[in-house]
């Protein structure tokens, strides 16, 4: 059995008068935060709630975000984190898919989507300082935190992740950091708490260090705190560093340092574009990881040093990007569509296993569980080389065929990007009877002379991959998490735009308001 009254104890026994938390609302020491936990825990109780039981928590970063995290923990409860940044349709799917019936949300937020479960109001609940006794032992293998996916495949699932592989993805977050936290260490995390940045929060201050929590990205918040010096790491997406690195080059930062550590990224492969920019900002300071909901960070991971090794060698487009090594106790297999694993340097579906694997899937139609030592198929497309490492060529899902032929999104876009560094590029597949899919480009507010730009880099590609059709729209749409919705972006292509099907394909404007 296990016991989060005795894992979080010590805690603030050790580091509780550090500060912990820095949020919109100032600074939290450690113990503040554990105790607040605490109340949490015991008004969760005394409403007879317990192991067995679901509860969503419903944040923006902050640092009751965290207490209420810990707090379910410790009252043996299983967590359904969710992003208040969802609309009401997307919540309403992952409170029904969770069977979760409360939700504990921050009484004062007045931006919370409409929920059909009663609400708590952590806010209102008084803390009391947390001790060792009197929690509940959880069975290992019950569910601790359930975490949906992003949704750009298809409606979001939840990943079960049980208690032990919760505690086993800490261990193993905390000793894949490149550094040791302590007190003097502060990381920046500005992505959502219900996804990667709660697991920093907890491996941070599980150390004694602190976290400062931002709602959302907002360069001109974020690039004076890391001028400051108060900021010693950052986690940044790769959408982030592009978005941070594009405003530190503007006139009002000229001449700024930027003290910073290490930048942790991942999410997202990190385009050499992406990389080069950053470094030539903040620094050879990147360390790229590879993560899932379904498996938290880390799965592979890539110091700064080895970070810059890689990209100083290059990589071709179409041979993928690569995110590094293997963490400790983490399987890799790549496959084919049978099923049959492929040796190192061939292109396949990658598998993974390891101690903090979720156990499956909470979905509208049940539970789906994995079988004991069933790989999960991330859906992701990959190669091991020679050398052991972990290569991202593309998602599965993304994969158009055109013409019988297979083309990766991400091979397009890193080929054509180098050519337009101040738009973002997209490159998806557009529905079509004569061509299945055709490969489409669509770039974020391109200067007036983008197809003449790049018309160079088309001619290189090989013909079935070069897009056929080219849209230009002010901003792209993204998921709560920041990733671009591509299906949303084939929705918005629909309705702006009409297809003429032929050989040469064009998208004829519905209205004088449609760029192309």
């Amino acid at each position: 059995m296990m016991n989060w009254g005795e894992e979080f104890a010590p805690l603030r026994q050790r580091h509780g008068e550090r500060i912990g938390i820095v949020d919109d609302e100032g600074q939290h020491r450690i113990a503040e935060v554990l105790d607040r936990a605490a109340g949490i825990a015991d008004e969760l109780r005394r409403q007879g709630l317990g192991p067995g039981d679901f509860v969503a928590t419903v944040f923006h970063n902050s640092a009751l975000a965290a207490a209420a995290s810990y707090g379910v923990a410790l009252a043996g409860i299983t967590e359904v984190p969710a992003n208040p940044a969802l609309s009401e349709a997307e919540l309403a799917h992952v409170l029904a898919c969770s069977t979760a019936r409360l939700a504990l949300v921050d009484g004062s937020d007045q931006s919370l989507p409409a929920m059909s479960v009663r609400l708590l109001d952590v806010r209102a609940i008084a803390p009391r300082p947390l001790t060792a006794r009197g929690w509940p032992d959880v069975a290992p293998d019950a569910p601790s935190r359930i975490v949906f996916t992003s949704g750009t495949t298809g409606p979001a699932k939840g990943a079960i992740h049980s208690h032990r592989g919760r505690w086993t993805g800490a261990l193993m977050l905390r000793a894949a950091l490149p550094l040791l936290p302590d007190g003097a260490n502060r990381i920046l995390l500005m992505t959502p708490f219900s996804h990667g940045s709660s697991l920093l929060t907890f491996a941070f201050l599980a150390h004694g260090a602190s976290v400062h929590l931002l709602r959302g990205v907002d360069p001109e918040t974020v690039l004076p705190l890391l001028a400051s010096g108060s900021i010693t790491e950052i986690f940044a997406p790769p959408t982030v560093l592009a978005k941070l690195t594009a405003a530190a080059a503007g006139p009002d930062h000229a001449g700024r340092r930027w003290p910073l550590r290490t930048i942790l990224t991942g999410t997202a492969p990190l385009t050499p574009l992406i990389y080069r920019r950053a470094v030539e900002c903040f620094g050879p300071i990147i360390r790229v990881t590879y993560g899932k909901s379904e498996i938290f960070n880390p799965i592979t991971v890539l110091d700064p040093a080895e970070t810059a090794e890689v990209y100083a060698e290059g990589q071709a487009a179409g041979e993928g990007l690569c995110v590094g090594w293997p963490a400790s106790g983490v399987r890799i297999a790549i496959r084919d569509e049978t099923g049959r694993a492929l040796p190192p340097g061939e292109t396949g579906r990658i598998h993974l296993l390891s101690p903090h694997l979720s156990q499956g899937y909470m979905t509208l139609d049940g539970p789906r569980m994995l079988a004991p030592g069933e790989y999960h198929d991330t859906g992701d497309l990959g190669r091991i080389d020679a050398r052991g490492r972990l290569f991202l060529v593309s998602r599965q899902s993304d994969m158009m065929k055109t013409g019988g032929y297979k083309v990766s999104p991400d091979e397009v876009e890193r080929a054509l990007a180098p050519h337009l560094p101040e738009s973002e590029l997209i490159v998806l597949g557009y529905p079509s009877d004569y061509w299945g899919e055709i490969v489409t480009l669509v770039a974020a507010s391109p200067p007036a002379d983008w197809l003449d730009r790049l018309e160079p880099a088309l001619r290189e590609l090989t013909g079935y991959k070069r897009p056929r059709l080219f849209v230009a729209m002010g901003e792209l749409p993204r998921n709560s998490i920041g990733k671009i919705a591509r299906a949303q972006l084939r929705r918005w292509i629909g309705a702006h735009y009409d297809l003429v099907e032929q050989p040469r394909p064009q998208l004829r404007p519905r209205h004088a308001g449609a760029e192309q």
